[in-house]
């Protein structure tokens, strides 16, 4: 009888139902979280809704330089008065790059990716697009972000600036920053860049010598969330506060995105319940 209790009761314990794991509440007006292994969904709000996209923008502006041809990251790009006047003009995060120094593609990729720097952006564009004209050649490079959309099955993304400084017509979706930042993550050249707390980059100046730029990641999760790898933050007047963010705990790989945020400390409280969501559930 004493065996036949000790059975029964292993039993009743087996099967037990897990404790439900409840799904956040987020400020945001969108978000989305996924399994990045499977693909699987975690968690959605709005995810399939059209919002301004900040510079998270400058996911696909990195993907875009990385896809290019016999891509050389050591060749370096000098830097254009029109690239500062850009910035200065739009009141724009800058990665602060000095007219006449030459930087690297690869540099050029930790100032976009790390301050932000729509500078850093524009040079990239005025490099990777094609054309005899600076605007011909920026309009090319922003043809290649939206063809890129395109190829990954995208329905509800449009670009039409290489920084997401818009003109009108500059969306995406937190589904659809989601697939565009696991499809970067694929690189391991983005993924290293996008892993970086803060950096320090040697330069050529224009007259032969050298300086160094400093350069800060602004994504808060790296270093204070346990497993963070990435990916972008984002902000503007239409966007208000973006983050597309990634970390991996015991071999899984959670990504996703928080579109329209109502501050900066609510965009990180944000993320930071969806992946703990996702790594629960």
């Amino acid at each position: 009888m004493v065996t036949t209790g000790a059975v029964l009761t292993t039993g009743a314990l087996t099967a037990a139902p897990a404790q439900a794991v409840t799904a956040p509440s987020i400020t945001a007006k969108g978000g989305f979280v996924m399994n990045n292994g499977t693909g699987q969904s975690l968690y959605t709000k709005a995810a399939d809704g059209r919002l301004s996209t900040g510079s998270t923008t400058k996911i696909m502006t990195a993907k875009v330089v990385l896809a290019q041809p016999n891509l050389n990251l050591d060749a370096k790009v000098t830097v254009d008065k029109a690239y500062s006047d850009y910035v200065v003009a739009n009141n724009a995060s800058q990665a602060h790059l000095i007219v006449g120094d030459k930087v690297t593609v690869r540099q050029l990729l930790y100032g976009l990716m790390l301050p932000s720097g729509c500078d850093a952006a524009y040079a990239l564009a005025d490099k990777f697009g094609s054309g005899s004209t600076r605007a011909t050649r920026v309009k090319s490079f922003i043809g290649k972000m939206n063809s890129a959309a395109t190829s990954l099955g995208l329905k509800n993304t449009h670009f039409d600036s290489f920084d997401g400084i818009g003109n009108g017509n500059n969306y995406s979706t937190p589904r659809d920053l989601t697939k565009i930042a696991s499809s970067a993550m694929k690189n391991s050249t983005f993924r290293t860049v996008v892993n970086t707390k803060s950096t320090q980059q040697k330069v050529t100046t224009k007259s032969g010598g050298y300086r160094y730029y400093t350069w800060t990641n602004t994504n808060p999760l790296l270093g204070t969330y346990s497993g963070a790898i990435g990916v972008k933050t984002g902000s503007g007047p239409e966007a208000k506060y973006c983050l597309v963010f990634a970390a991996t705990r015991n071999g899984k790989t959670l990504i996703g995105t928080i579109l329209a945020s109502t501050t900066i400390d609510n965009r990180a409280a944000d993320a930071r319940k969806l992946l703990n969501y996702g790594f629960a559930v």
